[in-house]
């Protein structure tokens, strides 16, 4: 698959903005909850994913992925989840028919798979256990559910606006070809 250059750029800007919430401690919420942080770094791979295709979500949840080895260094449970949350943002706001009803619902998704992926990777690897006051399902509830609602709430404005710039942008850029040949 190829990538155009809005792509690269959109790619390189959210990578940007993955990075800097993880190294400035925005990503990551401190909460007295049995995880101990909650999470922001979804953003940009949902926002990606919705914005630019599964491709791009994918790069920028790996790079989201690979940042959180710093926290638990096992691959397996902090990479697989992170590779599908802007997949699974981008399929169900496609599904939705890019409507604006559709990207809370898409974010959320994209949160959730978040939230059930990694859980679901480590009580398999066995670093959780599933129940109990610190298991899988509590944090699930007490972060899991929040962080969705954040995302839904923060990204949906987020996505308008840019959707709109985007429909202003091919006129834009045939205006200024105009300019130039004018020139």
């Amino acid at each position: 698959m190829k990538l155009n250059t809005r792509q690269v750029v959109v790619s390189g800007l959210l990578v940007a903005l993955t990075l800097v919430m993880g190294m400035t401690g925005i990503g990551f919420i401190p909460v007295p909850t049995p995880a101990g942080a909650a999470t922001l770094m979804h953003l940009p791979v949902e926002l990606a994913g919705m914005l630019e295709g599964p491709l791009v979500g994918s790069f920028v949840g790996l790079i989201f992925g690979l940042f959180t080895l710093r926290f638990l260094g096992d691959p397996r449970v902090v990479i697989p989840a992170r590779l599908f949350i802007g997949v699974v943002s981008f399929l169900v706001y496609r599904a939705c028919g890019r409507k604006a009803w559709g990207i809370p619902i898409a974010a959320a998704a994209g949160s959730i798979t978040n939230t059930v992926g990694t859980l679901g990777l480590a009580v398999a690897f066995g670093y959780i256990p599933l129940a109990g006051k610190e298991g899988a399902l509590a944090i699930a509830l007490l972060q899991g559910v929040p962080e969705a609602i954040v995302a839904a709430v923060v990204l949906t404005p987020i996505v308008l606006a840019v959707g709109k710039l985007q429909r202003r942008w091919p006129d834009a850029a045939r205006a200024n070809q105009a300019k130039a040949k004018r020139a």
